[in-house]
């Protein structure tokens, strides 16, 4: 029997700030507002399809990820493309970074599973990327992951997310309540991370006092980051707004992230960067990205990666994705 063929390719995010938007009943209008990078590591799908009865199996190729996700996925798409239940399915998934550490590895893990079923059946390749897009918001918000990773994800780069919501929506997916805007360079930074990730996304965006700090300090920075043009220009005054962000929340002094905090800057001044890095939270991981603060200057960040290691960190070293 001849099999079917797809792969789907999806760089992970980095919140750096953001707004809880979703008081409104309909998934597709919940998210949030916020800014953060794109990244040009993420995931890997591989899908492949016989004709047969209905099912999936699903290899994770490093043990990293939720397998549940691919399935909620695939019985999304069945339901708009009918050919879907026609096949056996298998899909193959690599993550290049790991899960539950707030790189957005959810969020690109749909987006891939559904553009490598879709290119598998042959669809094209824009429609394939919206419906990947819409699908990928409904299973973050179904699951409590993410908010927002997905609308930043359609923009691509640097993003700031306007308006909350799915990129995507509506039969023609010409367009999603959901609005972002990204601009790129090819700007280095490092991500570190601890082993064993604490609480889970959803025990801060589906807690009521949580809720209500991180949605107040978010807003009161993208009062001016939502103003003006976006563009490169605005790189310091985005590192500015995060650290005040992470103060005002009150997430830097939650679940020791402080000290992980502590432990970037420890590894910068180690490594003769602390004065042209920065180390940022990652929301809402217990993971830290270190950027240089000049974008206009050409450093190197690979000695960071040692440093991080004798903090008992794990770290890579990644660039910031292009624009979707």
């Amino acid at each position: 029997m001849t099999a079917i063929l797809g792969r789907g390719t999806c760089g992970g995010h980095v919140t750096l700030l953001f707004t809880v938007e979703d008081l409104d009943e309909d998934p597709i209008k919940q998210g949030s507002l916020g800014a953060g990078l794109c990244l040009t590591d993420g995931v890997e799908a591989i899908a492949r399809g016989e004709l047969g009865d209905y099912s999936l199996e699903v290899k994770l190729l490093d043990e990293n990820g939720d397998k549940r996700m691919f399935q909620q996925v695939l019985d999304l798409l069945s339901e708009e493309i009918t050919e879907i239940a026609d096949h056996s399915w298998e899909i193959a998934v690599r993550n290049k970074l790991p899960s539950s550490q707030g790189f957005g590895m959810s969020a690109a893990g749909a987006i891939a599973a559904a553009a490598a079923f879709q290119r598998a059946l042959g669809l094209p390749h824009e429609e394939s990327l919206r419906r990947s897009l819409a699908i990928a918001h409904l299973v973050e918000r179904g699951n409590s992951t993410g908010l927002g990773d997905v609308t930043a994800l359609a923009a691509g780069g640097v993003e700031r997310r306007l308006i909350p919501g799915s990129p995507y929506s509506g039969p023609d997916l010409l367009n999603g309540p959901g609005q972002a805007e990204g601009w790129s360079e090819s700007i280095p930074l490092v991500l570190a991370w601890r082993t064993n990730p604490g609480r889970h996304t959803s025990e801060y965006i589906d807690d009521d006092v949580w809720k209500k700090s991180i949605t107040e300090a978010g807003k009161k920075q993208m009062v001016h980051l939502s103003d003006g043009p976006w563009d490169k220009s605005r790189w310091g005054e985005l590192i500015d707004s995060a650290e005040k962000f992470s103060k005002q929340s009150g997430l830097s002094d939650d679940a020791s992230r402080s000290a992980l905090v502590k432990a970037g800057e420890n590894a910068t001044l180690r490594a003769g960067l602390d004065s042209e890095t920065c180390v940022l939270l990652c929301m809402l991981g217990e993971s830290i990205a270190i950027m240089p603060r000049n974008i206009s200057k050409d450093i190197s960040l690979e000695k960071l990666l040692s440093e991080l290691t004798k903090e008992g960190l794990d770290a890579t070293l990644t660039h910031i994705g292009t624009l979707s």
